[in-house]
């Protein structure tokens, strides 16, 4: 499922990162790799913020929709 159905406050692993390959690189550089974790902070207006590698990180509905869990 895409990360923007993922609960809140719940811990999940990441299973693929989508998009073209310039989008994956970009996820990539921000810690969203196959085999992380990720879990979801809050979700604002559709933009999601995650905790991904000790860090948070902001990301927009539609990044978040790549990033499958």
């Amino acid at each position: 499922m895409p990360l923007t159905f993922a609960n809140t406050g719940e811990e999940n692993i990441i299973k693929k990162v989508g998009g073209n390959h310039d989008t994956r690189k970009f996820l990539e550089n921000l810690g969203f790799v196959a085999g992380g974790t990720v879990t979801v902070i809050s979700e604002i207006g559709g933009n999601v913020i995650v905790n991904v590698k000790d860090s948070r990180v902001a990301v927009s509905r539609e990044m978040a929709c790549k990033i499958m869990v």
